[in-house]
């Protein structure tokens, strides 16, 4: 189908893999990355690196989907896996015929691809696959940079909320490549006081409240509960500290918030992704394909 990337001149290719646990909105958040670049005319493709994924969950066909070479449905049936295990193995898999990805990847050139990656957040962090993948992609001259989304409902929570932030933290480190981070669902809240919709399940928090959990603040984890009517406990008190020195020590995360029903929110995150990884910075100009040699003639 694809020709080998080695039979075609060099070009600047650009991949961004799409990263997060499960339930982000890593799907949606892809669907309308992809169709935004579209309205801006660019060439943009899904990848799918999610072996569990339904035909029917893409609004996009994939390009390459990684089920053309492993299921974890066959994975599960064949080998009597359960889920993490297939998954695993079916990465692993993908490791050991990287000649198959990098025949898929041959037919594209100067495009922006978008990988869909799945939500088991122990592939970003601890397991050698996605560098791995990272690496190949870099030595097929494709430009790589990551998102990791987590949803707004995390800010319920202080202490869920950070559990992420270390999560993004660690994948991070794993991958060591461009990297930004993304607090999805935001339309699920709402920093308007006199905003009587009801349509912030997350809950209504001031724009100031909304900004310590966008730029982490550690003193959120080093408030004691009993500050909000809760016993406190004191075996967790170091636990604690120990985190918010981390955090202080290592200010690697943040977040850009994205809502979805507000285009400016998305063209913010895209240009942002744009930035970090120098979209556009290496390409030569292109003559137009209909710029043949008969098209003027007439004009000469």
């Amino acid at each position: 189908m694809a020709k080998h990337f080695a039979s075609r001149p060099f070009s600047m290719r650009y991949a961004v893999l799409i990263t997060g646990p499960a339930g982000a909105g890593k799907s949606t958040f892809t669907r309308a990355f992809l169709n935004h670049l579209r309205l801006q005319k660019r060439t943009a493709h899904l990848v799918n690196l999610d072996p569990a994924a339904s035909p029917t969950s893409f609004e996009v066909e994939p390009v390459i989907d990684i089920k053309d070479l492993v299921s974890l449905e066959d994975v599960m049936t064949e080998l009597e896996y359960g889920p993490n295990g297939g998954l695993v193995y079916c990465f692993e898999y993908l490791m050991q015929n990287m000649d198959w990805l990098e025949e898929e990847l041959g037919g594209f050139e100067d495009d922006y691809l978008v990988f869909d990656c799945p939500g088991q957040i122990e592939l970003y962090t601890h397991h050698p696959f996605l560098p791995t993948l990272v690496q190949n992609l870099t030595r097929l001259g494709v430009r790589v940079c990551a998102t990791y989304l987590i949803e707004s409902q995390f800010m319920e929570d202080r202490y869920k909320f950070f559990s992420g932030v270390l999560s993004a933290m660690s994948a991070m480190v794993n991958l060591e490549i461009p990297w930004i981070n993304i607090m999805s669902k935001m339309d699920l809240v709402t920093a308007n006081p006199d905003d009587k919709s009801a349509g912030a399940r997350n809950g209504l928090r001031l724009r100031k409240d909304i900004a310590r959990y966008l730029d982490p603040d550690p003193l959120l984890l080093a408030t004691r509960r009993g500050q909000e009517g809760n016993t406190p406990n004191p075996r967790f008190h170091a636990l604690n500290q120990a985190i918010v020195q981390l955090i202080e020590d290592h200010p690697l995360v943040s977040f850009l918030p994205l809502d979805l029903t507000n285009p400016d929110s998305l063209e913010t995150v895209i240009s942002h992704i744009d930035f970090t990884m120098q979209y556009g910075e290496d390409e030569e100009p292109k003559e137009p394909h209909d710029l043949d040699e008969g098209d003027f003639h007439d004009m000469e």
